[in-house]
């Protein structure tokens, strides 16, 4: 099973950017389907970003639409991130995920999780 490293995380005044990265290893990247997921202060687990393996089919949550993107390099087992014109509603813990097949963009969809890294969005 593939294991997953987010980094990138922080605190970053409303407009501002970060960019996450989840490090993979354990398993053949290129294979793997990966998603984004967050979930705020007494929130659930939401779906923000997917991306197949080779990137041909990419998928976004409506809330983060021509904000975010998703990207890989899977040289470099990694999966990405890029967020733009964050809001306070953006804050949350980001989670990485992996599976084999794109089934969906549920929690249940995805087998493989990293540990989350903290996003805060100041007003």
């Amino acid at each position: 099973q593939v294991q997953l490293v987010e980094s990138g995380g922080g605190l970053v005044q409303a407009g501002g950017s970060l960019r996450l990265s989840c490090a993979a290893s354990g398993g053949t990247f290129s294979s793997y389907v990966m998603g984004w997921f967050r979930q705020g202060p007494g929130k659930e687990r939401e779906f923000v970003a997917a991306i197949s393996w080779n990137g041909g089919r990419i998928y976004y949550a409506d809330s983060v639409k021509g904000r975010f993107s998703i990207s890989r390099d899977n040289a470099k087992n990694t999966v990405y991130l890029q967020m733009n014109s964050l809001k306070p509603e953006d804050t949350a813990v980001y989670y990485c995920a992996a599976d084999r097949v794109l089934r969906g963009t549920t929690r249940s969809d995805f087998g493989s999780w990293g540990q989350g890294t903290q996003v805060t969005v100041s007003s």
